[in-house]
């Protein structure tokens, strides 16, 4: 699909839900909810926490959509009220930032053969360590990058940072993840 294609079904979903047509908002939460679930869920350890602010999210995209100008894709742009609702949530509460464990876990699912389980669910552990060690922004960029897969275009809209900005922390984040686990493993071999 073309981005003109895009932002022209976009334009139709979106004048149907503020003409009335409550279904079409079904259909945008039903397109969005795993990049605003891997947003949240990144970010956040509480369960409850989670659901609120998924709650509160959808409920603040229902209440702006008249304010989507088209700029970006409809999912860029409920991405980026997911984005800023979670990070004002836990600058609010102070709540702690959650691991990607799960979600590498997932990804990457584990042969059959015990010794590669173990090669890479201990290799899976020290980068799951060491992302934890991580600021709050570079595990998000990481994530929307690595392992949403989003461009860094869309990673700009989302977290109002210019591109510039996201490549360099993404290269920051890359080179202390790569520093640690190097150092990690000096130190083990010692």
């Amino acid at each position: 699909m073309s981005i003109e294609e895009n932002h022209f079904s976009d334009k139709v979903i979106v004048t149907n839900i503020l003409n009335g047509n409550i279904q079409d908002f079904a259909f945008v939460v039903k397109n969005t909810e795993k990049l605003v679930a891997q947003i949240v869920g990144k970010l956040t350890t509480n369960e409850d926490d989670r659901k609120d602010l998924v709650q509160d999210i959808y409920l603040k995209v229902y209440q702006n959509l008249y304010s989507f100008q088209f700029k970006s894709k409809l999912s860029t742009w409920v991405a980026n009220i997911a984005y800023n609702t979670t990070i004002n949530y836990l600058q609010k509460k102070k709540i702690p930032i959650i691991e990607i464990a799960e979600t590498i876990e997932d990804k990457y699912k584990l042969s059959e053969n015990p010794e590669l389980i173990t090669i890479k669910t201990e290799a899976v552990g020290i980068l799951n360590d060491e992302l934890a060690k991580l600021p709050p922004l570079y595990k998000t960029l990481i994530t929307l990058y690595h392992l949403e897969e989003l461009p860094n275009k869309e990673i700009s809209e989302i977290t109002n940072l210019p591109e510039g900005t996201i490549k360099s922390y993404l290269y920051r984040a890359r080179k202390i993840l790569k520093d640690n686990i190097n150092h990690h493993y000096k130190n083990e071999q010692l």
